[in-house]
């Protein structure tokens, strides 16, 4: 399923996604994270070993909804992980600039995620909902 034009450039915006993955007794686990859309897919990352990253590797059914007020969009697939720890890095790199500007994302590459094993989270856009856009109120 495609993305309209609108929702395209929603989520192109500066916003938080809250991603939700399945735990190991089959509870939801959500968590709010920085993203990017790229192509037809969504860009996360992680640091190894988070709760996240744990229920992701058992079962790598996920969605994230991303809203403001009421307008959102609900994306959900199987995700693949990317565990090549360059691409990584440069993931996190590329969502620190995003989401803290250039000179702090930077910083934030050097000083702190450089020091951590990540882990870059693809989420194909297969099934999405988006409400809201039909028209501008």
């Amino acid at each position: 399923m495609a993305l309209s034009e609108a929702a395209r450039a929603y989520l192109s915006e500066r916003r938080f996604a809250v991603l939700a993955t399945i735990s190991k007794d089959g509870m939801p686990h959500q968590t709010t994270m920085w993203y990017e859309l790229r192509g037809d897919t969504i860009i996360m990352n992680t640091r190894v070993g988070r709760l996240k990253d744990q229920h992701l590797r058992r079962d790598p059914r996920a969605s994230i909804c991303v809203e403001d007020d009421y307008r959102y969009v609900t994306i959900s697939g199987t995700v693949e992980l990317i565990e090549d720890q360059a691409t990584a890095q440069e993931d996190i790199r590329r969502l620190a600039i995003r989401y803290d500007g250039q000179e702090s994302g930077e910083r934030q590459a050097r000083e702190m995620f450089s020091k951590q094993q990540r882990v870059t989270i693809h989420l194909p856009i297969t099934h999405v909902i988006e409400h809201g856009f039909d028209e501008e109120a």
